[in-house]
């Protein structure tokens, strides 16, 4: 399987990078990013491919469930990966747009609800998904399994919205106007992504 990375990055070098050559120079003087993408780990998830952005457009955070930790004050607070990822893109690179993109058949959020004795076998991963114990609790009492991973996907991507308004640097940008916040749920086998109204409070398709 090695060896296809290695192909993979032979033609990368002679097809990609050749015909963007002068954009990969200008970035060698650093990047301006207008957004800052907030994702899942997911392999099938891939920014660059659903926005056909190019190299230097994004920067990108992944993680499992596409989370941001709720904001806290301590140094010694935990979650600083995606924390400081967020404090940099907003505060250093002044990014125009934060994006949280859920989507569909969410291996993280499935998670939540396996049985203890999975989850303990995974003890990195418990600690992580345990930020998102309220939209676990908020969909449980829905029986159909295929309806509450719908549901949950959806809630999720709001959570993670209202955590991001309780970090004082993003909120203060966004009352300024100078930050868009946006949320988005990728369909895998049908390419569609949908966009959050936030006045009609309501997920529409991206046309």
């Amino acid at each position: 399987m090695a060896t296809k990375l290695f192909q993979g990055v032979k033609e990368f070098k002679k097809e990609d990078f050749e015909s963007h050559k002068k954009l990969f120079n200008e970035l060698k003087k650093g990047q301006n990013p207008h957004t800052f993408f907030v994702g899942c780990s997911d392999s099938r998830v891939v920014p660059n491919v659903i926005t056909k952005a190019l190299p230097g457009e994004l920067f990108v955070v992944r993680n499992i469930a596409n989370v941001i930790p709720p904001y806290q004050a301590s140094e010694e607070a935990a979650y600083k990966c995606t924390a400081s990822a967020l404090e940099y893109a907003v505060e250093y690179l002044e990014v125009r747009n934060i994006v949280i993109c859920g989507h569909s058949n969410c291996g993280g959020l499935k998670a939540l609800f396996y049985d203890e004795k999975k989850l303990n076998k995974l003890p990195i991963v418990k600690k992580w998904l345990s930020l998102l114990d309220d939209v676990k609790k908020s969909v449980e009492h829905i029986e159909d399994t295929a309806f509450r991973e719908w549901e949950i996907e959806h809630l999720n991507i709001l959570k993670q919205i209202d955590n991001l308004t309780t970090y004082p640097f993003v909120e203060k940008r966004y009352k300024q106007g100078k930050l868009n916040i946006l949320g988005w749920y990728y369909i895998i086998e049908t390419g569609e992504v949908y966009n959050y109204n936030f006045k009609k409070e309501e997920f529409e398709p991206i046309v």
